[in-house]
């Protein structure tokens, strides 16, 4: 049996929202660039091209009332305000972070999807016999970081100009050196904090610095217990 949770968060984990009711199926799209050519005597022949960027597809709804046969969770925000919210992201113009983990069962979590995205649409209805629920499509696009380098010009005592580049700033972020368990966290979902490692993929560095605590099963954290973070 394996469980799925579909996650969507914003400025690097500050701002989070987990789907109340996963899709019954998500699409990936995966593309390459192809250019076709037309040579004189020789005929047809194919550039084969870079990867495109991945596109995600999605439908599913948010409930007005938690209905344990088909919610993930209870607590959710109410449909109107989790429509905001995401409209809210969409609208700073910058990126948010899809990811969608796996767990089998009495296993631990595993990242399935974990990409940062740009949300491309996002439609939303209701319908009628649902009064109160918000049902939606979402389609998104991986989003890469493009990090740019300033280049500086100078010239020496011969006169010739030497174009050099900065060094690139080191990471300042504080990170933590231990973390205390919260309700509902779990090893992926710590690592992916962006003050622990902003990649939940690093959660069993965080397992095995912790084992002796933890114990045989990774998921048998508990609300209050302090995790040495390596």
């Amino acid at each position: 049996m394996t469980m799925l949770q579909f996650h969507l968060s914003y400025n690097n984990g500050e701002e989070r929202l987990q789907l109340p009711v996963n899709p019954e199926r998500i699409s990936v799209t995966t593309t390459r660039g192809y250019e076709d050519i037309e040579v004189t005597q020789l005929g047809e022949y194919t550039v084969i091209g870079n990867a495109k960027l991945r596109e995600f597809s999605f439908s599913s709804f948010f409930p007005r009332e938690y209905n344990p046969s088909y919610c993930e969770y209870a607590g959710f925000l109410p449909p109107w305000e989790i429509v905001r919210k995401i409209e809210r992201w969409m609208n700073t113009g910058r990126p948010i972070r899809f990811t969608l983990t796996g767990q089998i069962y009495d296993e631990s979590f595993f990242a399935v999807i974990n990409e940062a995205v740009t949300i491309r649409s996002f439609n939303y209805y209701e319908v009628a016999g649902s009064p109160g629920d918000i049902y939606f499509d979402m389609s998104m696009k991986e989003y890469v970081f493009i990090e740019f380098r300033r280049l500086k010009q100078t010239t020496d005592a011969s006169g010739d100009i030497e174009v050099t580049q900065d060094a690139l700033r080191p990471d300042t972020s504080a990170k933590v050196a231990n973390y205390t368990v919260v309700n509902g966290d779990s090893l992926f979902k710590i690592a992916a904090r962006s003050s622990v490692y902003d990649n939940g993929d690093k959660w069993r560095d965080i397992y095995d610095a912790n084992k002796s605590l933890i114990g045989p099963n990774p998921n048998s954290i508990s609300t209050g217990m302090v995790l040495v973070i390596p």
